[in-house]
């Protein structure tokens, strides 16, 4: 993204003095073109459209132009005009000047919708130029209206709102180079836009050069900074930031600091991530159910259960309630760490109340019961899926395969398997990997063959150990002619070195 990188690059250097705003002038209309000009600008100001409608054919980008200019100071007329010549007036009846004109009079009078509208559905869509032509007949006929900086910020912001980021950050340097800045709100859109398209990295160069342009941010630009911040792995520099910004002048919400709780537990700083929500506290900031739910995620991820539960705990009692997210996060830990038993009574309190049971839940049950070897109870709520409308889907079948696998019954593992693919699940590498396992634990070595080509057929690799192991097995039984199979569809792929097969079946 060669043009974002312009952004950066702008922070390297002062900026040279601006540019001088051109003069620019037309030719004066003569003869006919005087005379349809004229004629036309009457029956604008008497609101003739019929007799107008009759010297539609006949207009020019020259005609269109004066007709406009003579129109200038009545941005109404001047818009109905420019609308009717649009749909009446022959496709040559416009330029870019024409365009760069009705923006310049919609702007000067304050109607940055209605120019934002016309930029996006005429403008952009009438016009292949490129950015800087477009830029050069906003500025050529920007003496011509005596317009206002207002055209310009328009300009980047519809760009920004477009997503059309080259083009806005090309606008952005161009704006620069002739003495504009772009106002606080094209910035904050196009900081925004930035960080959907995920250029977190331009959005924070974008917001030093802010500062070089001394374009004061408010708390939404601070925030988006901080977001970014976050975005790159770098937690510290944001919440530097998020101690700034009182100094600056924009006192932190609490977006601001969920944001950055939900940063540190995505690295698994769940302590600092902690320390942040009393932060937020202390300066009477009240955390709502996103940064309970952020911070409960956090700690089941790593285990935590007790401190999970006690900031769930802690949640209630600040009259927040729990939702369904809230309680598939407990569910889910609580299975990780094989306890199903309070997993279980989390999921009889969703019950009691009220609170919306999905997929998600069950499969957090499911995989909780499968992790005990508890596959029967398992089965039943996988059957109870059918009254609630619900289906399983490849989550559900991975839990039941590892609770199979764990209980070593390699067959009921493949029928669920061969059930997964037939629904149009793709089982992932662990899932292959824990069939073969078991398959090998049970001296099942065709079974475990016959999921092998299969991950080698969707071009996924094996474990080394994991192979070394069912290639060893299948030789020390005495399958020979399977173990050479396999060697030769494992080369084909190229999915594991040559030499690692070779010596694991030998």
């Amino acid at each position: 993204m060669k043009s974002l990188a312009s952004v950066r690059r702008l922070s390297a250097a002062a900026f040279p003095a601006a540019l001088p705003i051109p003069f620019h002038s037309i030719p004066d209309s003569r003869g006919r073109d005087h005379d349809f000009i004229s004629v036309a600008h009457s029956h604008l100001l008497h609101g003739d459209w019929e007799a107008l409608n009759a010297l539609a054919p006949s207009l020019t980008p020259f005609r269109t132009t004066h007709i406009l200019l003579r129109l200038r100071h009545d941005p109404i007329l001047s818009l109905e005009f420019y609308r009717w010549s649009l749909t009446q007036g022959p496709p040559a009846a416009h330029s870019l000047d024409t365009h760069a004109i009705v923006l310049h009079i919609v702007t000067k009078s304050c109607r940055y919708t209605v120019a934002d509208r016309i930029f996006r559905q005429n403008v952009v869509p009438r016009t292949q130029n490129s950015t800087s032509e477009l830029f050069d007949a906003v500025l050529r006929t920007y003496r011509l209206c005596d317009s206002s900086p207002a055209v310009f910020d328009s300009m980047f912001k519809s760009y920004s709102h477009e997503r059309k980021l080259r083009k806005a950050s090309e606008t952005f340097r161009l704006m620069r180079d002739y003495g504009f800045s772009p106002k606080l709100k094209s910035c904050n859109a196009f900081l925004s836009s930035l960080l959907d398209r995920g250029r977190a990295d331009v959005a924070v160069a974008f917001h030093r050069e802010m500062q070089r342009c001394r374009i004061s941010p408010n708390v939404y630009t601070l925030n988006m900074v901080i977001s970014a911040l976050c975005k790159l792995g770098k937690s510290e520099q944001a919440v530097c930031l998020l101690e700034r910004m009182e100094a600056i002048g924009c006192s932190p919400t609490v977006v601001s600091f969920n944001t950055l709780i939900d940063a540190h537990c995505k690295k698994g700083i769940t302590e600092l991530a902690s320390k942040l929500k009393n932060t937020m506290i202390s300066k009477g900031l009240r955390p709502t159910e996103v940064t309970y739910n952020t911070l409960i995620h956090g700690f089941c991820k790593e285990g935590k259960m007790r401190e999970a539960y006690r900031c769930f705990q802690e949640m209630k009692a600040a009259q927040l309630k729990p939702n369904t997210i809230t309680y598939n996060t407990l569910i889910n830990g609580y299975s990780g760490v094989d306890d199903i038993e309070k997993g279980s009574r989390l999921y009889e309190e969703m019950v009691t109340n009220r609170i919306e049971v999905d997929l998600v839940t069950y499969n957090a049950l499911i995989k909780g019961l499968c992790n005990v070897g508890e596959t029967k109870k398992a089965a039943c709520l996988v059957k109870e899926l059918n009254g609630k409308n619900l289906a399983p889907n490849g989550m559900t079948y991975a839990a039941l395969i590892a609770g199979q696998c764990r209980r070593k019954n390699s067959e009921r593992a493949l029928e669920l398997y061969k059930a997964m693919n037939r629904r149009g699940f793709t089982p992932d590498g662990d899932t292959f990997e824990r069939l073969i396992s078991t398959f090998c634990e049970n001296d099942d070595f065709e079974g475990a063959a016959e999921v092998l080509k299969e991950m080698a057929r969707r071009r996924m690799a094996l474990d080394e150990a994991l192979l070394a192991r069912l290639l060893e097995g299948i030789s020390a039984s005495g399958k020979t002619r399977l173990a050479s199979e396999l060697q030769s569809i494992l080369v084909g792929t190229r999915l594991v070195p040559e030499e690692t097969i070779c010596k694991a079946g030998s």
